[in-house]
């Protein structure tokens, strides 16, 4: 079976109907506003179970927006929070799947906030930019509907879009994806592709649009040590009895060495080589260190300082606790030896690392220095892979002259220091290749008390869109399909 996939100018589509279908997006952003201000106000929260009814809200809103513009849209139930797949109704040149989440992080310490973060406020800054400030404002319900909007003004001006396309919007995302295995093996028929777009991501600056094509995977441990089979007394017990707070920070310092680097045994064993186009692409974006930290009152790099602070981001590993609790916290002091100590540690992982045999090693490491006085216990929480989208691609290509005639300059090529777990699954699963395209800026307070995204890079966003669809379209294949494949409300789509 021959694949053979190019960009060909002689598809491409008239300029003055890509200029209607931005005009359209331009005169109607206040609407389109409107629509995300609408979704911005649903507590979607998916890590605590009393939002469930919210989630359910938000993905029926979803899927009737979606049916407003053509598609053939559902709300699917899982063993979680559902899930929204549409299908548009035509079926020319390559078929994209788009992948997007409406699920947010809970909002604490509300204090912070400056307002409800659940009633979107516009906030006019100094310089004259326009924040939408909520939760899940850019993360990732503001970038979601970058895509629904575009396709709302490829269909309001041409009646179709430039390629088909399908939509994927889970609601677990933030909580890790539990529900998305079992997903598939029910649904993976209905998302068969070309390629999947995602906007879960960045610019590398303000006035720069970024691929990113690493994300670093995750892995999630809780541990808890404990010594005595009650709270102690510390005057009758003190010197005398083991405490598991103390116990539980000599461990967690013995998972970093004195350079910075993480000290579990086979930690760094079978990382793959960065690729060399990705290399090449990252010496040249001038990453500014001094910056980077300064944004957030640090000076001084805390990782391997064998590597920079780009290198540690996106193409090294990493060990970070990120909590830990013990005893009394509360007002005021309770003088006791608490009888255990439990703390949550994560690793971010890179192309080579699994992540069952990195828990294991950090479990190994744990009870090798545990006291053996002292008893320790493990729960297993995420664990995926890291995921590298290849850099040499038609689809990329296309994508990448869209952004520069959106933008007026060339977009790069970045990684990421966090994980979007589906990048993976549908390599996996689908063997879809993605192109994760983001508008947010690193401003944005993503999982932060007064989250937003700024109106510019919405309507950025938008455009850019429109325009990729565009670009898409130019894509063409002369794959030899045996056989149509399905898809929900009886479309058809010509997939191998």
């Amino acid at each position: 079976m021959s694949s053979k996939i190019s960009c060909e100018d002689s598809h491409h589509m008239p300029k003055q109907t890509i200029e209607r279908a931005l005009q359209h997006a331009d005169t109607n952003l206040n609407a389109s506003l409107d629509r995300l201000f609408q979704l911005l106000r649903i507590p979607s929260i998916s890590c605590e179970p009393h939002y469930a009814r919210q989630c359910r809200e938000a993905a029926s809103w979803l899927a009737h927006e979606l049916s407003d513009i053509g598609f053939d849209a559902s709300v699917r139930a899982t063993i979680g929070n559902p899930v929204v797949v549409g299908h548009s109704k035509q079926a020319t040149g390559p078929h994209v799947l788009f992948y997007g989440h409406y699920d947010v992080q809970p909002v604490e310490p509300l204090q912070e906030w400056g307002s409800q973060p659940f009633e979107p406020t516009l906030r006019v800054q100094p310089n004259g930019e326009t924040h939408i400030v909520a939760r899940g404002a850019s993360d990732d319900k503001g970038q979601l509907l970058t895509f629904i909007e575009a396709c709302r003004a490829w269909n309001a001006t041409t009646g179709s879009l430039p390629v088909g396309v399908s939509m994927l919007f889970e609601g677990e995302e933030e909580s890790g994806s539990p529900s998305m295995e079992a997903f598939l093996d029910e649904f993976e028929h209905e998302l068969l592709a070309d390629v999947m777009l995602l906007c879960d991501t960045s610019l590398w600056n303000d006035a720069v649009p970024a691929i990113t094509v690493m994300f670093r995977g995750l892995l999630e441990e809780e541990v808890r040590v404990t010594c005595a089979d009650r709270d102690l007394h510390s005057g009758a017990y003190g010197n005398a009895a083991r405490n598991p707070i103390q116990v539980l920070a000599e461990l967690i310092a013995s998972l970093r060495g004195r350079n910075g680097e993480v000290a579990i045994e086979g930690f760094y064993d079978n990382i793959s080589e960065l690729d060399s186009t990705v290399r090449d692409e990252l010496l040249k974006l001038n990453f500014d260190t001094e910056q980077f930290l300064g944004a957030v009152g640090l000076s001084q790099s805390a990782g391997d300082v064998s590597y920079s602070v780009m290198e540690q981001l996106w193409t090294r590993p990493s060990c970070e606790i990120n909590g830990i609790a013990g005893g009394h916290c509360g007002v005021g002091l309770k003088t006791i030896i608490p009888s255990s100590a439990v703390a949550k540690v994560s690793f971010r992982l890179v192309d080579g690392q699994d992540p069952e045999r990195i828990r294991s090693t950090f479990r190994n490491h744990i009870r090798a220095r545990t006291p053996r006085d002292c008893k320790v216990q493990f729960a297993g929480l995420t664990g995926h892979p890291a995921s590298f989208i290849q850099p040499r691609s038609p689809y990329l290509d296309c994508a990448r002259a869209a952004l520069k005639q959106e933008w007026g300059c060339d977009s790069v090529l970045i990684g990421s220091g966090g994980s979007i777990p589906i990048v993976n699954t549908v390599k996996r699963r689908l063997g879809l290749q993605s192109l994760p395209i983001g508008f947010a800026r690193a401003d944005n307070r993503h999982h932060s008390p007064n989250e937003k995204y700024d109106l510019y890079t919405f309507q950025k966003g938008i455009r850019s869109w429109i325009r990729i669809l565009a670009e898409l379209s130019r894509c063409t294949n002369d794959r030899i399909v045996s056989q149509p494949e399905q898809l929900g409300g009886g479309q058809y789509m010509n997939r191998q």
